[in-house]
């Protein structure tokens, strides 16, 4: 029986281990409506996750984000065009890229203002600093 029990332990040990990681999840694209110059976005983000959100723009253009939370709880980074996505060793997501001056992790941004240095699709990444957070964002892009 003794044997048995540990044939069964060592078949089994194997799906325990195989846990599947989470997916990358694909950022939501915000677009301008005609002839305007401003967006917004709104959501809820858990506590150790993120909102991704990805918008297009030139090289030049000025942009300004404000993000605003009813418990004050939540930040944004923002990252250059050619930045990608990947989960690290500990399967949390990791951004392969260069985040805006003032915007990085660990900025705890809510507004950033700034000219843009390259043209191309950039990436917006919402996080809560404690708990789960609501928020809206607004951007604008002159």
């Amino acid at each position: 029986m003794t044997r048995l029990l540990a044939v069964l332990l060592a078949l089994l040990l194997p799906l325990e281990l195989a846990v599947a990681a989470e997916p990358i999840p694909t950022p939501r694209k915000i677009f301008f409506a005609t002839g305007s110059t401003r967006g917004t976005a709104a959501g809820h983000v858990l506590r150790g996750s993120r909102d991704l959100y990805s918008l297009n723009a030139s090289s030049g253009q000025f942009m300004t984000i404000t993000l605003t939370a009813p418990d004050d709880n939540a930040v944004f980074q923002i990252y250059e065009p050619g930045t990608s996505l990947g989960r690290d060793a500990d399967d949390i997501l990791e951004f392969r890229g260069t985040a805006l001056p003032g915007a990085g992790d660990g900025n705890d941004a809510t507004r950033w203002t700034g000219r843009l240095p390259k043209t191309g699709t950039y990436l917006i990444a919402v996080g809560s600093t404690r708990g789960n957070a609501r928020y809206s964002m607004d951007i604008r892009i002159e």
